[in-house]
């Protein structure tokens, strides 16, 4: 007796709050109200006129620092959304929850103890850091939680908590220069001397790398988590605390240097951050070389199975070769085409990196689509790829270095340095055919 077949199953329905257009829709609300509010609050504080010359002044650094750190992300690209998120939330939601958390704990430290003075010191020292790294912190989190396959090591944790904090010293910096600016107009101060003379050169020219190089250190905490394992869940939650701590901890030393004396900030800035900073950079860039070593190494396994061109693991772990490629194929067939380019090689890095997770034990459940879904990418663009690969792996590859051949005789009459010329074969040799 026949029967009949089982009825297909479909997975429920997500309610209307699982929605992608709704979550999207919650957050840029809420991104755009803590904006609106936040320039409320500064402009309330610094006024029209100091608020226009505080914005004047604070976004000159913004480009230097988002283009240093697009520069470290060039090896596996993240979307531009997650850093246009992370710098709307430092800006904005990161900015607004320091301003007000920050005001209210310091007010009521100044109301609980009569002493407005050691107040606002404490406040500086102990709240701000607490508060504001945590805020910024709160970017990270949201990206290593919902947004997983974008965040896979040390330089990703480093480029959205860098772009984070970015954003929150913008916001910070229209507020101080403003502020500064309101004091000239009252004191009638002008020219160098001015407040907004020497707040202007404090925080954008001597460090405007501050608030990043605190918040990258809860990147790193955050990356390093993101190359554990999912079975070390204590690690995975350890280590973004401990560099949340190391933040809090070095932004409270930078924000105390001035309680240490007249030469406070001075000696902070000599003896901590300057070499915080060139060790830090050292890291990431270390770091960066390293993901190009790990592409070499891992690739030539697709290229044997014929996912990819023989060459073209070479040219992949070459940002030299990367640029030639993508330069290739603008010249020859157009922007598309280099914009092809540009995403096959973002693909096969992402794919470079997936297998060594996997080599280590390290990746997910969806390690198998996750490979498959990426070679289908990297298969729709080769034949606009291989050829600029080709062409830049043949442009930067080593030189052989050719040596004289070792052989009795070699060059006398122009064979080769203080050797007899080679004797030629006698008639009866018997090896002559």
């Amino acid at each position: 007796m026949a029967t009949c077949p089982p009825h297909p199953t479909y997975p429920p329905r997500p309610h209307w709050w699982q929605r992608t257009w709704v979550r999207y829709g919650a957050l840029i609300t809420l991104l755009a109200l803590s904006g609106l509010v936040i320039l409320a609050l500064v402009r309330e504080q610094t006024g029209t006129e100091g608020f226009l010359v505080g914005l004047g002044l604070a976004v000159l650094p913004v480009p230097l620092l988002i283009a240093a750190f697009r520069w470290l992300d060039r090896v596996e690209p993240g979307p531009w959304r997650n850093l246009l998120f992370a710098f709307a939330w430092g800006a904005c939601a990161a900015a607004l929850i320091a301003i007000v958390a920050n005001s209210f704990a310091t007010q009521w430290i100044a109301t609980a103890t009569a002493d407005p003075t050691s107040a606002d010191t404490l406040g500086a020292t102990v709240i701000a850091p607490i508060v504001e790294e945590s805020a910024k912190a709160a970017a990270v989190l949201l990206v290593f939680l919902f947004r997983r396959r974008d965040f896979t090591g040390i330089v990703d944790g480093v480029v959205v908590a860098g772009v984070t904090a970015t954003g929150f010293a913008f916001t910070e910096n229209i507020l101080y220069l403003g502020t500064a600016f309101g004091t000239d107009q009252l004191t009638g101060d002008r020219g160098i001397a001015s407040v907004t003379a020497a707040t202007f050169f404090v925080r954008i020219v001597m460090s405007p790398f501050a608030h990043p190089l605190f918040t990258v250190l809860t990147g790193i905490g955050f990356g390093i988590a993101a190359l554990s394992a999912d079975r070390q869940r204590l690690r995975r939650v350890l280590l973004p605390l401990a560099g949340l701590l190391l933040a809090m901890g070095m932004h409270a030393l930078w924000n105390g240097s001035s309680a240490l004396g007249e030469y406070g900030f001075f000696a902070v800035y000599a003896a901590f951050m300057v070499p915080a900073f060139g060790l830090l950079t050292w890291l990431v860039i270390w770091t960066r070389q390293r993901e190009l070593w790990t592409v070499r190494a891992e690739l030539p396994a697709y290229a044997v199975a014929g996912w990819l061109g023989p060459a073209e693991p070479f040219a992949l772990g070459s940002m030299r070769a990367r640029r030639i490629a993508r330069q290739y194929a603008r010249h020859h067939a157009g922007k598309p085409a280099a914009r092809a380019v540009a995403e096959y090689e973002a693909y096969a890095t992402s794919l470079a990196f997936l297998r060594q997770r996997g080599r280590r034990g390290r990746a997910g459940a969806d390690y198998v689509v996750r490979e498959r879904e990426l070679l289908d990418e990297l298969w729709r663009r080769r034949d606009v790829a291989r050829p600029a690969l080709a062409q830049a792996a043949r442009a930067t590859a080593p030189p052989v270095p050719v040596r004289p051949m070792p052989w009795p005789g070699y060059g006398a009459h122009g064979y080769g340095y203080g050797h007899p010329a080679p004797t030629p074969y006698p008639a009866h040799n018997p090896y002559r055919y």
